[in-house]
């Protein structure tokens, strides 16, 4: 499995409700996507009162199952669109320590997301069982979706969660908490 987000930072007085279209018109067209695990197509607004940021973005989020539906993805239609649209991001991938996921994500109303660096010394086996452990237990309390993940080639750790209720009691420093516009996902989950 791979983890992959891109994200663009919006200017300050940009109309959100074009990106909350662009979701509305387009999020299913990744529904079936072959080797996609899950997109969350996540945004954030600098005027939410129930979730706010402190930055306007757009930055979907992926779990896919192999390189091969990321390179589909990326080398894509979809993809040159957004590219247009917005120029082409960065995409960060991450590699999945543990993915633990509902059947069905469609009703995620909210995402959270951080990025910690591993310390230099810090011991992997140890730190992957610790990640492994949190994502189960959010799981248990209610998250839909709790992936932790690295990249061992910045040494960074993703800690991801998708939430079927709106969650600002989990805003905290270094913690990115989105709304979810679309979850799209195979009809029938691959195990």
């Amino acid at each position: 499995m791979i983890a992959m987000q891109y994200g663009f930072t919006l200017p300050a007085d940009y109309d959100m409700a074009i990106i909350r279209r662009r979701i509305a018109d387009k999020g299913h067209l990744l529904d079936d996507f072959a080797g996609l695990a899950f997109k969350a197509y996540l945004h954030a607004a600098r005027d939410d009162r129930e979730l706010p940021s402190r930055d306007n973005l757009y930055a979907p989020f992926y779990l896919w199952r192999d390189g091969d539906g990321m390179n589909a993805f990326l080398g894509g239609a979809g993809f040159a669109a957004l590219a247009r649209d917005f120029g082409r991001p960065a995409v960060r991938t991450w590699l999945p320590w543990q993915a633990e996921l509902a059947e069905d994500l469609r009703d995620a109303a909210s995402a959270t997301r951080e990025r910690i660096a591993v310390p230099a010394h810090a011991d992997l086996g140890e730190l992957r069982r610790t990640e492994a452990a949190a994502a189960r237990q959010d799981r248990a309390d209610g998250a839909l979706a709790a992936i932790a993940a690295y990249d061992p080639a910045r040494w960074t750790l993703l800690r991801f969660r998708l939430w079927p209720t709106l969650r600002p009691d989990l805003a905290r420093e270094g913690r990115q908490l989105y709304r979810v516009g679309h979850v799209s996902q195979p009809i029938a989950p691959h195990r």
